[in-house]
């Protein structure tokens, strides 16, 4: 897209709640899954937003506390920003597609993973939400290469 005017707030972006340490496991390990109990059809960039719960049995996980060794794990904010690239369930009986992956799960496939340097307070909400102008331009203020 051109540097011209940016879409409307949302309509090219979405974001995503989920607990730490999940969070940062995408942020700063190999998790370019996510696990949601639904699909979600939307396709595109997404807000790594971090909700306000903090999932304590899974930071002792080895596989969760090698990812997230030596880094924060800030609640209620957006950290980062991932492209949604694809949606899908394993097959019943078959292995899982990668080593994040829940049986039974419909499995967020992530993207160009990229961390917003400074955090940026917000709110979140269950499934795909519309992020507000103000918090695109926050966030493009620390991401300027972000495009739609």
């Amino acid at each position: 897209m051109s540097t011209g005017v940016l879409p409307p707030a949302g309509d090219w972006i979405r974001g995503i709640s989920i607990k730490q340490p999940w969070a940062a496991c995408i942020l700063h390990g190999d998790k370019r899954i996510e696990n949601r109990p639904r699909p979600w059809p939307w396709r595109g960039w997404l807000l790594l937003h971090t909700s306000q719960q903090t999932d304590r049995a899974a930071s002792r996980l080895p596989q969760v506390a090698h990812a997230i060794h030596g880094h924060d794990l800030p609640t209620g904010a957006v950290i980062g920003v991932a492209r949604l690239t694809g949606c899908h369930q394993d097959p019943d009986s078959a292995p899982p597609c990668g080593p994040w992956s829940q049986p039974g799960q419909w499995h967020l496939e992530l993207d160009d993973v990229q961390e917003i340097p400074l955090p940026i307070p917000a709110r979140g909400q269950l499934g795909p939400w519309k992020p507000t102008a103000d918090l695109i331009d926050q966030v493009l203020q620390q991401l300027p290469a972000l495009q739609p």
